[in-house]
């Protein structure tokens, strides 16, 4: 009931900046949370950074002070900006959302976008 599409991967050098988007779609209810998780091959997924409704955020060690999560309650949209990328943090970057949706409304369900492609070059 819920669909995410995520935008703006690519390739950057070390050092410089790339801004994803997440747009939410479908018969939704209500959003409790979104996030941004990483997954390079041959690890686990791993959070990156969330956000709630409220604007309260969490971000993983590794990307504090380098990333933002930010969000459009309004648009169903949530944004992660990298600045100072690190070729460690090439990977798939997926996006996330934890909402009330269709018939479900009365339950919380978690959803996920396909993934976009993050290369940090060195």
């Amino acid at each position: 009931q819920v669909q995410l599409v995520e935008s703006g991967g690519g390739l950057v050098q070390a050092g410089g900046s790339l801004r994803l988007s997440c747009a939410a779609s479908g018969s939704i209810f209500s959003i409790d949370a979104m996030g941004w998780y990483r997954q390079v091959p041959g690890k686990q997924r791993e959070l990156v950074a969330t956000i709630t409704s409220g604007g309260s955020t969490n971000y993983a060690d590794s990307v504090k002070g380098r990333f933002t999560i930010s969000r459009d309650n309004a648009k169903k949209m949530h944004y992660l900006q990298m600045n100072s990328l690190k070729p460690e943090d090439t990977a798939v970057y997926y996006c996330n959302t934890i909402a009330r949706a269709g018939l479900s409304i009365a339950t919380r369900q978690t959803y996920w976008g396909q993934g976009t492609q993050v290369t940090v070059s060195s």
